[in-house]
């Protein structure tokens, strides 16, 4: 038997392994013998099946690099901004966060900062900034500031301390949430300064804070790095306040008005 008959008489099963051992993963789960058929029916050239593949492959690897970047940039559930109330806040700048939303100032390098009060969206707004940059195609990480602090703080050594500070330098967007809900020492200042710092001009950074940066020092007690942060923060950056009252609020306000309402109706 030729090489050439041992090559036309190999099994789909095969056919697919062989794929797969090539890390040509598109047609190893399903669509080989789909594939097949149309090459077969079409009177496809090799190099036609070849470019076939190749557009298949490239088109399944996209697909697992979202799903990869999605996974690892932790955004969890979130509320899309289509659903958004805009006109609940009193106070938000709509083309500013939509312009934001898309995610194009990540490509530049540049930061943003949203500020305002607890339950106006800051996080939801953060959220979906993450999700547009990685849908872009960009790395992405969304963190809690308490979270991001303690695991830096809780490294044992230097070596493992610098493992840390690679894993939130890496991402080509870090969104840092609730920075100003708690206080810290003069040490987590530095560590936080640390990752600013190497990420300067370079990395983007999104910043949700319920404070002014004049009351910074009120969160970092002492710390001499504080200004030096902010500076490089709000450089090259996007600060944008929304002010009004807690969605959670009115929801709460809305639900008691209505079990008044029924218990009346009783």
């Amino acid at each position: 038997m030729t090489s050439q008959n041992r090559k036309d008489q190999i099994s789909n099963t095969e056919l697919k392994l062989l794929l797969k051992t090539l890390g040509l993963r598109c047609l190893f789960d399903e669509g080989l013998d789909e594939f097949l058929a149309e090459a077969q029916k079409h009177h496809w050239s090799p190099k036609s099946i070849i470019a076939e593949l190749a557009a298949k492959e490239l088109l399944e690897r996209e697909r697992r690099s979202l799903q990869w970047r999605l996974r690892d940039c932790k955004i969890g559930n979130f509320t899309p901004l289509a659903d958004f109330d805009w006109n609940w806040p009193k106070k938000i700048e709509r083309s500013v966060i939509e312009n934001l939303a898309s995610a194009d100032f990540v490509a530049r390098g540049d930061n943003a900062v949203l500020v305002g009060t607890q339950g106006l969206g800051k996080t939801m707004i953060a959220k979906n900034i993450v999700h547009s940059a990685v849908h872009k195609g960009y790395t992405a990480l969304f963190v809690q500031t308490s979270q991001m602090l303690v695991d830096l703080g809780s490294q044992d050594s230097a070596s493992a301390l610098e493992r840390r500070l690679r894993y939130y330098v890496k991402p080509k967007l870090l969104c840092i949430d609730e920075v100003g809900y708690l206080s810290y020492d003069q040490r987590a200042a530095d560590l936080l300064f640390q990752i600013v710092s190497r990420r300067y001009e370079d990395k983007s950074i999104v910043i949700t804070t319920n404070l002014a940066f004049k009351d910074w020092p009120t969160v970092f007690p002492g710390a001499t790095s504080v200004a030096s942060l902010i500076d490089r923060l709000i450089h090259h950056s996007e600060i944008t306040l929304i002010e009004g009252e807690s969605f959670r609020k009115r929801q709460a306000k809305k639900r008691k008005a209505e079990r008044a309402k029924k218990r009346g109706i009783n």
